[in-house]
Parts: structure tokens; sequence; C-alpha cells
């Protein structure tokens, strides 16, 4: 099955995935299955449609291979990317010398607006700035944001700790230039979905101007604990355990070096300095243990802090808003979050 999908044009397979969401709920449910309740929590119809569709497909994360599982992602992206009504304009710039970047612009944002430094996510092995330009150019447009998303390093070729040093160095070079970049220097945002979550987690404790905001997608906080939640979702809903082995086997092979708070961010001593932030988990997710149990620690350093779970969505709603229905409705509030933090 795997190789007759990949032999179907991205387009073709958009179009049906389209054609299947648009279907009344009554039929969607027939396809989707009975519903799933777990932990206390009842999926959505929209995510429990996606992944019966990823099944029918064979689908998954990460594959045999480093460069199967990039181009897997990319692919899968492609079914469901979706542009804004309003016009975006890019531009691709070099950060700190050596770190690829994108600017999103929307059409009509007056100069001197706030920015967001955004890392994408995707295990610290997989993803770059295409595959996350659709959700670059939401948070944009619904934030009333620049945004400057980063090509940072990725592992095995470049492992730990050359992401967080590309995190670090790129969102510096932004604050900067940020009067070139057309943005305000005193409203700088960082954020981040999953592997981006842990590097914008990782500015925002480490950097030496700390950021104004962070905006963190279901982060990943700790890899030297599993916690509740990945035996829970282990398996099943799009993101799974043994996937952020595979993730983290690449990214840090050295287990003693995954108690490195610039690999745990969960684990740095003092997170007082942190910026006030809006932490989102999806309730479906292996990461969300880890990613809460970070917001309980920034509450208790005395950040201002806001933790919200989207208890019937899954790992990596950000970047299928493309679908509408709960994915958008969630990043929508992220947006909306981002918006009001930056004011």
């Amino acid at each position: 099955m795997p190789q007759l999908a990949e032999r179907i044009p991205p387009s073709v397979a958009g179009a049906v995935l389209r054609a299947v969401f648009a279907l009344p709920d009554p039929v969607r449910r027939l396809i989707a299955g009975r519903p799933v309740v777990r932990d206390g929590q009842r999926l959505a119809l929209d995510a429990q449609l996606l992944l019966q569709m990823t099944r029918l497909e064979g689908a998954t994360l990460t594959g045999a291979t480093v460069p199967a599982a990039r181009q897997g992602l990319a692919r899968g992206q492609e079914y469901i990317n979706r542009l804004p009504a309003r016009p975006v304009r890019t531009r691709n710039v070099t950060a700190a010398d050596t770190v690829p970047a994108r600017l999103y612009e929307p059409k009509g944002l007056a100069e001197g607006s706030p920015l967001l430094v955004f890392f994408h996510g995707g295990g610290w092995v997989i993803g770059d700035i295409d595959t996350h330009d659709s959700v670059c150019r939401y948070l944009a447009v619904n934030a009333e944001v620049r945004v400057l998303s980063v090509g940072y390093r990725l592992a095995p070729e470049h492992r730990f700790p050359a992401a967080a040093d590309d995190a670090l160095a790129a969102y510096a070079w932004a604050v900067e230039n940020a009067a070139s970049l057309g943005a305000d220097p005193g409203a700088i945002a960082v954020g981040g979905d999953s592997a981006g979550g842990n590097l914008a987690a990782v500015v925002g404790a480490f950097a030496d101007r700390r950021p104004d905001f962070a905006l963190l997608f279901y982060p990943a906080t700790d890899m030297s604990v599993r916690r509740r939640s990945r035996a829970l979702f282990a398996d099943g809903f799009y993101l799974t355990d043994a996937d952020m082995v595979w993730f983290s086997d690449h990214y840090c092979p050295d287990e003693e070096r995954r108690t490195d708070p610039k690999a745990s961010p969960l684990l740095a001593k003092d997170l007082s300095g942190f910026p006030a932030t809006y932490l989102v988990t999806a309730g479906f997710d292996p990461l969300r243990d880890e990613g809460e149990a970070f917001g309980k620690r920034l509450e208790e350093a005395g950040v201002r802090v806001a933790v919200r779970r989207q208890e019937d969505l899954i790992h990596g709603f950000a970047n299928m808003w493309g679908l509408g229905g709960r994915f958008q409705e969630a990043l929508a509030e992220a947006a909306g979050a981002l918006r009001t933090g930056l004011l």
C-alpha cells in the first residue's frame, strides 16, 4: 500500500483527503470507526478520521532511513497545505552567518510589528522550513506578526547540541537585526512545535536577551525520562513512543548527555527568567505529560504561563490546520494568545 500511495500525486491525495473531510459527520464517523476514549478523553472526529486515512495509506512518521522519513513528512504535508486568504510575502535570509531562515511578512503589516522566531518540529531529524511554511503563514496573518522561520541543522548529520546552538545563534541574530527585518526590537517572541518547542524552550531559558513571549506547541522537554503519556499513547496516535526513541537516538545518542538542560530544558535549575508563555499540549500525545510538567515548572518559578490541553487532539495538530475543524480552532487559539502576549 505505501508503494501505491507514493505513486499518487500529492495534489490528488490531498483532494481525496479534503473530500472525505467535507462529508457529513455521520458518514465521516462510519469511515473513522467507533469513538476512541482514553484517559477520560474522547478523540476528536477530525483527528480520528485523519488517523484512519493515514493508516489506509500506510504512512508512518519515521522511516527505515532518515532520507525516507524526511521525504515522507514533506509528502504528507503537501496533502494538507493551505494558504491563508491574506497574502504573505516571504524572503530568505541567513541568520548568524550560517543558519538559513525565511521571513514572513503579511500584506499591509506595518513596520515595527512584533516578531516571532519560529523553530520547526520533526524530532531534530526531519522537517524543515518548507514543511512548516503553512503554519508560519497562518501565525503571521492571524497574530499580526512577522515570522522568522529558522532552518537549524538536523541530526544525525549534526547531533546535539548543534540544533540548540543554531537556535540560540539565530535568535540572537534576530534580536540584533530586528529593525532591518521590519520588526520591533522590544517585542520578540520565540516559538516552535515538538522538537521546535524544545529549541524555543532552550532559547527562553538560556538566551542572553530573553524573549518577550514564548509560544510552545506540544514541546519535547525531557529526554531523560518516559512519563505516563508515553505509555498511554505509545502507538496509534501519529507520533509514537518508538518514533521518539528513533528521534532521540539520532539527535542525542549519548544518554548521559540527555540530562543537559539544552537537551532537556525541563531540567534547567532556574526558570525564573523565562518569558510569559502560552504552552499547548494535545491530549492524545506521548509528549503530553512532559510538556505539562514544563508548564508546572514555569508556574512554580513565578513565570506567567497559560497551559492549555487540547484534550481531543493529537501531536502535530498545528500542521493540520489546513483541514479545518478542530485543528484550525486550536491553532487559532494559539495565534490569539501570541497576539495578546505581544501587546
